[in-house]
């Protein structure tokens, strides 16, 4: 290292202590990276690899990027899982002496990107910190361009505690995530993590911040004598997690912290808890096929106007309450903007001219906001009054409450008016941003730039007229400053006072001693307005920062009229009813439809169902019926359906009244996780497990299939013990499609089980879903038939239909509720029995429907022929 320049001495001293980072380095107008940062950065970022020397005979693989566009060379480096520390010049190259002085003012990581550009609009971007030992874990997390920080914990054996987080993240989708070696060690849940979410992980040692006084952090950073202002005085975990999370943030961030004003504790018992494969499997923020958000319930729902309402509509159908009142306020809100929708229409016209208020504050603290971003929240805050008075004016009272604690902010809309030009440059460093008549000593600097470029114009006429030099212009550069230039072929007409400064290949520049007296006052008055502007932007944007609470208590309430505007457009222009809410445990939907697949079905022609569940004689209900009459729809469309209403939302039916639910699980479709070593039938089974193991007596359960993954005997097995065991200990209301059609036995067999069917009309060898759900069930899967519309081959199908008749002649099933004696002996012969009797024997004559009914006659019909021929 002696041998290295002092430039290339003072990089390495820096990036020893970022090693973790790709370091950018500044040096004058670009940020350059050396090295492997070099290396790594020109191959990600497809620049060009130089080389730079570094003492002596090395050289130093080199490339860089201008220091004006970095951000976008920045947030791709993120975007790929890089952390970027940005190393700034710490005073002004012109007047340093020696070394210009150099740090790292912030470090980015996927976690703390705050590019506006990049964001998803309506989306967090959070930064999560975990804390886990052997008696509890405590979860905390952060969207450092919003400011929303939010924490909680969860005390039990390390298992539960596992369970917690993961329902947590999967939540949240952190992009980067803190955690201790505790919590990592168990390599099931870190490769959960990593394949099911995918953040950037950054992993500590455990002793390494157990010693650390993290109550003491907390209390400096949000300014408070005591944790329970915050709620959070004995919430030992959270404080933990919270001190990891605000050391992190201040060791990347620096001090850039002051929009992060508060923290929410949080139990995960005030929301309905939607683990990560119930959220994929509804497709509630987006597809499962394509992954976009046209074709999700929040496709469907998401009419917000501003990108704050867009985030917390998300947020709202990630956490729908349990609180009966707190869900009627919402409603309330909601019925009253459909009863005038004058009123909704022209809120929805205020609010989509009010900017992203929590990024922008959150681009203002972290001083990298420009003038732009201060007109941005101005334009936002001059819509505020307006959406306050038509609020007010409605003389409701909710409306009434909202308008009143709404904050017009005007004192900072007249700072920003009165200071900043309307339409300012990108840069603050240039001038041109500050209004005439707003500062006396910037007025009298423009004055002398003006009256001083007025007499380089009238000194160009001037010489003109005295030399005859009829082309003569007066130019400028930065390098050269003010110049006369007269092309060669006027040069002997050039004065005598004229002093020769430059030779070109067609012209000569020339400067006199007035000239260059002028362009001393000129360029001192420019450099020193410069100065003055950049010094004015920064002081209105101090100004602006110290009134962050105000500007994001507004955007909240902002945000939360948007969100209850959205819930009224969609349920005006989609026939959406308001539901009743109980905590008796009954679910009762009159004509409900799916929110998603009616918008997709062409003529209106999706058809409806009722749904009843309660907690006694309808807590378990089996669905049976053909594959593509509508099932896993309806299953879907209940549990949707009350989702929406524990968000505040209005509902698809003509009439609802919904139980309040602790959790929504499914089991839905066939996938497996090879990357962990895992078929199909084992995901099925652990996604089971997690259900059983769960689920409460207040929770909705969708089982779809549930045991196809194996052998058939294996299969119907587990299944009949499954829903024998919800039936039995959980209790849990209970969807549970199947072509399992034994199963329907358990009607008769279990108090609180009962059977619906999917009507389907037979005309020939055609069938016609009618997707009507009916109490009784089916013995017919018709899988052959669909098989057939599918297109599959005709010998195939043919030779389907003589197995399956084969396979019907031989076997049939009788379970005992009696458990088995280790002495008795099973083989498949233990389940035949005659074909007529067995099948007469399921038919309840008093629950059957008509059509069930020719069904099962046909099939009896059509066995008798089969035998009579084979006779």
């Amino acid at each position: 290292m002696d041998n290295l320049t002092p430039m290339m001495k003072q990089y390495l001293t820096i990036k020893k202590n970022y090693d973790d980072s790709i370091l950018f380095f500044r040096l004058g107008d670009f940020y350059e990276m050396f090295f492997d940062d070099a290396i790594t950065a020109s191959k990600e970022l497809e620049i060009a690899l130089t080389q730079r020397d570094c003492g002596g005979d090395k050289k130093a693989p080199m490339c860089g990027v201008p220091h004006h566009v970095s951000e976008v060379y920045i947030s791709k480096l993120v975007e790929k899982g890089y952390k970027v520390a940005i190393c700034e010049q710490l005073e002004d190259p012109s007047v340093a002496k020696g070394l210009v002085k150099r740090d790292v003012i912030r470090v980015v990581t996927p976690g703390t990107i705050t590019d506006i550009n990049v964001l998803d609009e309506k989306s967090n971007n959070y930064l999560a910190s975990i804390y886990l030992d052997e008696v509890g874990v405590g979860l905390s997390y952060v969207d450092t361009s919003t400011g929303e920080m939010y924490t909680t914990e969860y005390i039990g054996n390390k298992e539960n505690c596992y369970t917690f987080v993961l329902d947590e993240l999967g939540k949240i989708f952190p992009s980067e995530i803190i955690t201790n070696y505790s919590f990592m060690a168990n390599r099931k849940i870190s490769r959960f993590i990593e394949n099911r979410i995918n953040p950037y992980i950054n992993i500590y040692e455990d002793d390494s911040v157990v010693r650390n006084n993290w109550t003491e952090l907390i209390l400096d950073h949000f300014k408070i004598d005591s944790l329970d202002v915050i709620g959070i005085k004995e919430k030992m975990y959270s404080v933990m997690s919270t001190g990891i999370l605000i050391d992190y943030l201040y060791s990347t961030q620096k001090d850039s912290l002051e929009h992060i004003t508060q923290i929410n504790y949080y139990e995960s018992q005030e929301y309905m808890i939607l683990d990560i494969n119930t959220r994929t499997n509804l497709e509630i923020h987006e597809t499962i096929m394509s992954r976009e958000k046209k074709g999700s319930l929040l496709g469907v729902l998401d009419k917000t106007s501003t990108a704050m309402g867009g985030r917390l509509l998300k947020k709202w159908l990630e956490q729908p309450l349990m609180d009966i009142d707190q869900i009627e306020k919402r409603q309330e809100i909601v019925q009253l903007f459909i009863d005038d929708i004058v009123l909704m229409d022209n809120i929805k016209s205020c609010l989509k001219d009010i900017y992203d208020l929590e990024r922008l504050i959150g681009k203002i603290s972290y001083g990298n906001c420009n003038a732009r971003d201060l007109i941005s929240l101005k334009n936002s805050i001059g819509k505020i009054p307006e959406l306050k008075k038509r609020l007010l004016d409605s003389k409701e009272k909710r409306f009434l409450e909202l308008g009143m604690a709404i904050d017009s902010m005007k004192d900072l809309y007249d700072l920003i008016d009165e200071s900043i030009v309307d339409n300012p440059p990108i840069s603050v460093k240039e001038g041109g941003l500050i209004k005439q008549g707003y500062d006396r000593e910037l007025d009298q600097l423009k004055k002398a730039s003006t009256d001083g470029k007025r007499w380089i114009a009238e000194m160009e006429a001037e010489q003109k007229e005295k030399t005859g030099i009829k082309n003569l212009r007066i130019g400028f550069n930065k390098k050269a400053g003010y110049y006369f230039e007269v092309t060669n072929s006027n040069l002997e007409l050039v004065p005598d006072y004229f002093i020769r400064k430059q030779t070109l290949t067609n012209s000569e520049r020339f400067i006199t001693d007035e000239l260059k007296d002028m362009e001393i006052k000129i360029l001192g008055a420019e450099d020193k307005m410069v100065e003055i502007e950049y010094g004015i932007f920064q002081d209105i944007r101090e100004k602006v920062k110290a009134e962050t609470h105000r500007i994001q208590k507004t955007s909240r309430l902002i945000s939360q009229i948007d969100v209850l505007n959205s819930f009224a457009q969609v349920a005006y222009n989609n026939d959406y009813i308001k539901p009743k809410l109980n905590d008796e445990g009954i679910i009762h939907i009159v004509e409900g439809r799916h929110p998603v697949v009616e918008t997709t079905i062409e003529n209106e022609m999706f058809v409806p169902n009722n749904t009843y569940l309660d907690t006694n004689t309808h807590r378990v209900q089996i669905l049976t019926g053909p594959n593509m009459a509508g099932k896993s729809t309806y299953m879907r469309q209940v549990a949707i359906i009350s989702l929406m209403a524990q968000t505040g939302s209005f509902v698809p039916a003509k009439g609802a009244n919904i139980a309040i639910v602790d959790r929504i699980f499914t089991r839905i479709g066939a996938s497996d996780n090879l990357s962990q070593g895992e078929s199909t039938f084992m995901v099925e089974m652990n996604e089971v497990s997690n259900i059983i193991n769960n689920a409460t007596k207040k929770s909705l359960i969708i089982l779809d299939e549930v045991g196809r993954g194996t052998s058939t005997y294996d299969g119907l097995s587990i299944a009949w013990a499954i829903v024998e065991y919800i039936t039995k200990n959980i209790k849990a209301k209970t969807l549970f499609a199947t072509h399992y059609h034994e199963l329907t036995e358990l009607e008769e067999r279990m108090e609180g089980v009962k059977n619906l069917t999917i009507l389907v009309e037979e005309r020939g060898e055609e069938i016609i879903f009618l997707r009507k759900i009916v109490e009784g069930s089916t013995n017919k899967s018709y899988g052959i038939e669909v098989a057939k519309l599918a297109g599959i081959d005709s010998i195939i199908i043919d030779r389907a239909n003589e197995v399956l008749h084969q396979i019907e002649q031989s076997h049939g099933f009788s379970i005992s509720d009696e458990p088995i004696k280790s002495d008795q002996q099973l083989s498949i012969t233990d389940y035949k029995k005659d074909y007529f009797i067995d099948k007469i024997n399921r038919v309840d004559v008093s629950k059957i429907t008509p059509m069930e009914a020719i069904n099962i006659l046909y099939d009896l019909t059509e066995e008798a022929k089969r035998l009579k021929e084979k006779a």
